[in-house]
């Protein structure tokens, strides 16, 4: 039941279901869903912190950037996300983000060479 629970209070925080959504449509790093939910990038990462401490998320190096990914074996979590995207016109947040999302398609050279990459 606590693994039930847990989902829910991952998708009843904004942010972390707006990142959840995108991820699981695609991979990003920290800077690129930042310019995407025009959320600070410490925010982003304190978000995926918590999916990743819950199993939700993987993530991979590629050089110097760390990109994130939807894990695929939560079968309640795919579900739950399917459905929204399914009924994406009933949430317009979210719509703003996949525009958000197509037409920033991969800010990485000129945004995420700003900022100084620390190393985890």
């Amino acid at each position: 039941m606590e693994a039930l629970v847990n989902i829910f209070r991952v998708l009843s925080d904004e942010t972390r279901l707006r990142i959840v959504v995108l991820l699981a449509q695609q991979e990003f790093c920290v800077c690129e869903l930042s310019d995407i939910l025009e959320v600070s990038q410490p925010k982003i990462s304190k978000s995926l912190s918590k999916l990743r401490d819950m199993n939700l998320v993987v993530s991979k190096r590629k050089e110097k950037f760390v990109f994130y990914q939807l894990k695929s074996d939560n079968p309640i979590l795919n579900d739950a996300v399917k459905s929204i995207l399914n009924h994406l016109d009933e949430y317009p947040q979210l719509i703003i983000d996949e525009h958000r999302n197509a037409v920033n398609n991969r800010v990485l050279l000129k945004l995420c060479n700003q900022y100084p990459v620390r190393q985890s």
